[in-house]
């Protein structure tokens, strides 16, 4: 798939740090069974949890009527079966663990329409031997109360729904201890209740080689303690990791998930995504930013509860003596875009409630990362507005149009009525943890670029209608503004030149 990397300077940060994890310990949990195509906001993590794993709803303990019964003592009887049956067919898997044949091909293929129903204890194993539970290109395909583990897809690939098939369903399920990502997402998909635990690469990789991945539903899940091969480690840079990772994305709702301890990025959007919708999710406990939004458009997120994140990379960033405001929510190269069809045509960030993170909000944009740049981690990849990336090149890059459309835009984002709280004796950080910033660095590369010294930062800072106001701040905030160099106080912060976070307040002593 080519997963990308982040930016230039993010692909510098790589150390050993600390490990300093907080779990929450909470009651109550969410369940949902036949929810509404178009999903309603769901509770406040506040006062919810999706806490899935180990709860999930349990399936039927007898067949359904006209079901197929698989039996887990008959080797490859699932797949058999499949094969056997015309599309639409209900199956229905015994109680105990099932096992393909013992080769690395191995997998169930499903029919169009095809539903598979996990009996209590009913359990899908790789066994370590089988890359891919369930593949092929068969649309509408439900997978209900199963626990899939022990499957050991390559990097980039996933084990279920392995082609990225259209319209499947996957819910109350538990997907667990694989490698690569555990669930591939295709168009159409829901994936709701669910538990995407301890795999190796991914919870979920929204991903979709040569077509359009869209109408994407992520509900009430918890995703936690993905990425246990530590790719970031072992591949310095790829941008490959994270509890969910989403990849040209035209339209998610991402609502009431439970996104905690993952090894890397809880929920990551890079390249192209546009419309998302990300609302009352509780993320927490991250050892990289909760949320990194990067060249991609026009998104909500509002009403989350984001808490404890980024105090691994944050830690190993300052460890390294880097200046930047590792954030925990990240935007970089994203921005609303008018032209771009969407439901909202800003990046609207309100109503959240961050908490004892490393950082907060950091707004940044990469000046040599443009269309056609050797500085754009996204290989081959162009902005949806010109797409094709041969056009960003001397000399017409350097007037506009493509001046300004061949360059992803931190743009139109809008910052309010959020809460951001720190306590340094808490996260365990001095002078180098609670900022926001809005910033991009000197442009210097290639040498044709046309974005060379200051009028990115100087666009991202003052010209591009990025803009906070009326959010309470509680602790020792500092401001960043045009470049890693200028730290400001709230005051600076609010007056001239930058007149940002106008009614909002800051109490400097730390608590809640």
């Amino acid at each position: 798939m080519g997963t990308v990397g982040i930016t230039r300077w993010r692909r510098a940060a790589s150390a050993a740090s600390v490990l300093v994890l907080a779990l929450l310990a909470a009651a109550g949990c969410t369940s949902t069974s036949d929810a509404p195509a178009e999903p309603t906001a769901p509770p406040s993590p506040a006062t919810a949890v999706a806490r899935v794993c180990d709860h999930t709803e349990a399936g039927p303990a007898t067949a359904p009527a006209g079901a197929v019964t698989v039996d887990p003592a008959v080797v490859n009887d699932l797949a058999a079966k499949t094969k056997a049956s015309p599309p639409n067919t209900t199956f229905w898997l015994g109680p105990g663990t099932h096992s393909l044949e013992a080769d690395r091909y191995a997998q169930v293929v499903p029919k169009d329409g095809d539903s598979y129903l996990g009996a209590p204890g009913a359990v899908l194993d790789g066994h370590g031997t089988n890359q891919y539970a369930f593949g092929g290109g068969a649309g509408n395909v439900t997978l209900r109360y199963l626990t899939v583990q022990g499957f050991v897809a390559p990097q980039n690939e996933g084990v279920v729904n392995h082609d990225s098939a259209d319209g499947w369903v996957i819910e109350h399920a538990t997907i667990q201890r694989n490698s690569g990502a555990g669930l591939m997402a295709g168009a159409h998909q829901k994936v709701r209740a669910s538990c995407l635990r301890g795999n190796g690469q991914y919870g979920m990789n929204a991903y979709k080689s040569g077509a359009p991945l869209g109408d994407l539903l992520v509900e009430d899940n918890e995703i936690t303690g993905n990425d246990t091969d530590q790719w970031e480690k072992r591949q310095p840079g790829c941008g490959c990791t994270g509890g969910v990772k989403f990849w040209a994305v035209n339209g998610a709702d991402v609502l009431g998930n439970w996104v905690h301890d993952n090894r890397g990025t809880g929920l990551w959007a890079d390249t192209n995504n546009n419309d998302f919708r990300i609302e009352g999710n509780l993320l927490e406990s991250n050892d990289g930013a909760a949320l990194i939004y990067e060249t991609s458009y026009n998104a909500v997120i509002r009403d989350n509860t984001i808490r404890r994140n980024n105090w691994v990379d944050g830690r190993r960033s300052a460890d390294r003596g880097d200046t930047f405001p590792f954030a925990t929510v990240y935007l970089s190269e994203s921005g609303g875009e008018p032209r771009i069809k969407a439901r909202t045509d800003t990046i609207e960030i309100d109503r959240n409630t961050l908490e004892d993170n490393w950082s907060g909000i950091t707004l940044w944009e990469n000046a040599d990362r443009f269309c056609n740049s050797p500085a754009n981690t996204s290989s081959g990849a162009c902005t949806l507005l010109v797409q094709d990336t041969a056009r960003c090149a001397r000399p017409g890059i350097a007037a506009a149009p493509l001046y300004d459309d061949c360059r992803w835009k931190t743009q139109r984002v809008d910052v309010h009525d959020n809460r951001f709280t720190l306590d340094p004796s808490v996260v365990g950080c001095t002078s180098t943890c609670g900022r926001m910033a809005v910033l991009a660095n000197y442009g210097t590369f290639p040498d044709w670029s046309p974005y060379k010294g200051e009028p990115v930062a100087d666009a991202v800072t003052g010209k591009q209608q990025n803009r906070w106001h009326d959010n309470t701040y509680v602790g020792p905030w500092s401001f960043v503004a045009h470049d890693p160099s200028r730290t400001l106080d709230f005051e600076q912060w609010q007056g001239t030149p930058y007149q940002q976070d106008q009614g909002s307040t800051l109490k400097p002593g730390a608590g809640g």
